[in-house]
C-alpha cells in the first residue's frame, strides 16, 4: 500500500490495531509480557520518525515562541490540576485507584501527542520543542501535586527513575538521532533515503505501537474491570472538558489555529505510557493502580481518534 493510501486510511488502521491488540491480549494472555517489551522500542522509533519530519530550524523557531510555551505551561500545570480536582475530589475512590488517576491526568504527554497533533493539522514542531521542558517540569511537579491531593503518605513511594529513563529513551535519544540524520541527509543520499523510509513507516509504526500497548495491558484491565469501571467516566469527562479549556486558553493567548490545535492536544493527552512503570513498581496494596493507568491509555486512544476529527473543526484555518 502506498504512503498516500496509508495516510488516507490511517484512522481505520489505528482502530484496527486497537481491536486486534485487544483480541490478542484477551485470547492469548501469555503474549502480554512479550508485547510489553515492544512498547518503548516502537514508541522510540515512532518519535524518531516524527522528529525527522520536523526540521531543527523549525524547532529552534518554536523554542523562541514564548507565548505558546507560556500557554502550554499554564494549561498543563495550573488549569489541568484544577480540572482534575473538580473531577475527582468529590468521588469515593480508594487511594490506590485515585493514585492511578492522578499519575496519568497530572502528567502531560510527551510522545504520541506529537503524532496526533500532526494528524489534526496542528503545529507539531512547537510540541517537539516543548516536550523536554514539559518532561522536566512534570518530574518536579508530580510529587508536589501528589502531596497536595493525597498528603505526604504516598509521595515517597513514587520514584523519579522511570521518568528519567523515559526522558532519555523517548525524547533525548530519538531527537539526537533525528538531528544526526538531518545533518547526514544534507550531504549524502543515504540520509535522505532514511528520512523517506521513516516517513513511509509513520502509519505502520503508530499502528504497531497501539497494538503492543493494548495487547500487553488489556489482560490486567479485564481482570479488574469491575473495580476500575468508575474511572472510565472520569477519563472521558477529562477529554471532553479539556477540549473546551484548551480552546479557551488558545483564545486567551491569541494563538493561530495550528498552534491552538497543538495546545488543545497538549492539554488533553496524558503521559500514561511513561508513568506506567511507576505504577507497576508500587507495593502490593497498590496493585490496581497500574490497571487504572492502562484504562486511561485505552480511553485516550479512542478519544484521540475523535480529537483528530473534531479539533480542526473547533479551530478551523482562517
Amino acid at each position: 500500500m502506498s504512503v498516500a493510501r496509508l495516510e488516507r486510511h490511517q484512522i481505520v488502521i489505528y482502530l484496527g490495531a486497537l481491536v486486534t491488540g485487544a483480541a490478542v491480549g484477551l485470547t492469548v494472555p501469555a503474549a502480554a509480557p512479550w508485547a510489553e517489551l515492544g512498547i518503548y522500542p516502537f514508541l522510540a522509533a515512532l518519535l524518531y520518525a516524527t522528529f525527522l519530519q520536523v526540521p531543527f530550524t523549525a524547532i529552534a523557531r518554536a523554542l523562541r515562541d514564548l507565548r505558546f510555551l507560556s500557554a502550554t505551561l499554564v494549561l498543563n500545570f495550573v488549569l489541568v490540576p484544577a480540572v482534575v480536582a473538580a473531577l475527582t475530589l468529590w468521588l469515593p475512590l480508594s487511594r490506590a485507584v485515585l493514585l492511578g488517576v492522578l499519575l496519568t491526568l497530572l502528567t502531560p504527554c510527551i510522545d504520541y501527542v506529537i503524532v496526533f497533533t500532526g494528524l489534526a493539522g496542528g503545529a507539531a514542531p512547537r510540541l517537539v520543542a516543548a516536550s523536554p521542558l514539559l518532561m522536566l517540569i512534570q518530574i518536579i511537579a508530580l510529587p508536589l501535586l501528589l502531596f497536595a491531593f493525597l498528603g505526604p503518605g504516598l509521595v515517597d513511594i513514587v520514584e523519579v527513575g522511570p521518568f528519567l529513563e523515559a526522558f532519555l529513551v523517548l525524547i533525548v535519544g530519538p531527537l539526537l538521532l533525528a538531528g544526526l540524520t538531518e545533518i547526514v541527509a544534507a550531504r549524502h543520499r543515504a540520509g535522505r533515503q532514511v528520512t523517506a523510509a521513516m516517513h513511509a513507516a509513520m502509519v505502520p509504526l503508530m499502528a504497531l505501537t497501539l497494538f503492543v500497548v493494548v495487547a500487553s495491558q488489556i489482560p490486567a484491565v479485564g481482570d479488574q474491570l469491575g473495580q476500575i469501571a468508575a474511572v472510565i467516566p472520569i477519563y472521558a469527562a477529562f477529554l471532553l472538558v479539556m477540549a473546551g479549556v484548551g480552546l479557551a486558553t488558545a483564545r486567551v493567548f491569541r494563538l493561530d489555529p495550528p498552534t491552538g490545535r497543538a495546545l488543545i492536544f497538549s492539554g488533553a493527552t496524558r503521559n500514561s505510557l511513561v508513568v506506567l512503570p511507576l505504577a507497576l513498581a508500587l507495593p502490593a496494596p497498590y496493585a490496581i493502580t497500574a490497571a487504572v493507568v492502562v484504562t486511561q491509555t485505552l480511553v485516550e486512544l479512542l478519544g484521540m481518534v475523535i480529537y483528530v476529527r473534531a479539533v480542526p473543526r473547533l479551530l478551523p484555518q482562517r
